[in-house]
Formats: structure tokens, C-alpha cells, sequence
């Protein structure tokens, strides 16, 4: 029999198991971003190498486009998102590792790619549109998260 003097609600311990605290739902959301940044920095850097050799194999890949400020041949642009889309890729292995130099890098080449594309629009403007997008989600996530080293 139980007896009506005994507290039977009790606070949970603190700890995994515990209850959330007001910052754990953000906390939670830079993380699961983070992960996702890692994810997304090498399915990037993948479609950056097939960009790059599609660039370098055949100049037919991509439309000709007239006068353009930043107008480069189409190899250059091939041999830009081959080096960048392997930087990318690795970056985002490293990410996911866990590795400390990963995050800086990560926004750093999230940057740099996202001014490559902005470049590149011309040449292929639905993607470039859509790897801007992604660009800036993937240094939104990797800032927000404040457990360094760790996804």
C-alpha cells in the first residue's frame, strides 16, 4: 500500500533523460542543421566535380552566352568548380567527422562557392539559384551551432 504522505512526483534528474530546457529545441536544430550542412557541402562538391569535368570534357555542355562582364571559357569554369567541388566535398566529410578546421572551412567555401555560382548564372541560372539557396543555409548552419568540433 502506498501512503498518501509520500511524494510521488518527482522531478526528473537533470541529464539526457531529464527534461529540455528552453535552448535545448534550438540547440537541437543548429545541430541537426549542421549535420545536415555536412550532407549537403558533399552531395555539392560531388555535382561541382561533375560540373567541372562536364566544363573541361565538352565545350557543347553548357549554352554559349554573348557579352558577360565575367565571362571566362568554358574549361577555366570547368577547372573552378572541379578544385572547388573537391575543397567542398572534403570540407563536408571533415564536417561530418567532427573536425575543428571543418566548420571554419565550411563557411569560408560555402562563401567563396556562393560568388563562383553568382558568376556562373548565366551558364546554368536554375542551379546557380538553387546552389545560392544552399550556400546560405549551409553557413547559416554551420554558425548557429555552438558546439564546436562536435554534430
Amino acid at each position: 500500500m502506498t501512503s498518501p504522505e509520500r511524494d510521488t512526483h518527482r522531478a526528473a534528474p537533470p541529464g539526457p533523460a531529464g527534461p529540455s530546457g528552453p535552448g535545448d529545441d534550438e540547440s537541437a536544430w543548429a545541430s541537426g542543421g549542421t549535420l545536415f550542412a555536412g550532407v549537403l557541402m558533399l552531395v555539392y562538391g560531388a555535382l561541382g566535380v561533375l560540373t567541372g569535368i562536364a566544363g573541361i570534357g565538352k565545350d557543347d555542355v553548357y549554352a554559349r552566352i554573348g557579352d558577360y562582364v565575367y565571362k571566362f571559357n568554358l574549361t577555366a569554369w570547368g577547372c573552378i568548380h572541379l578544385v572547388l567541388g573537391l575543397l567542398v566535398a572534403v570540407t563536408g566529410w571533415g564536417i561530418l567527422k567532427g573536425a575543428e578546421w571543418a566548420r571554419a572551412t565550411g563557411i569560408a567555401l560555402a562563401a567563396v562557392a556562393m560568388v563562383a555560382q553568382f558568376l556562373w548564372l548565366p551558364y546554368s541560372p536554375l542551379w546557380a539559384l538553387i546552389s545560392l539557396a544552399i550556400g546560405a543555409f549551409i553557413i547559416w548552419a554551420l554558425c548557429t551551432n555552438d558546439s564546436a568540433g562536435t554534430v
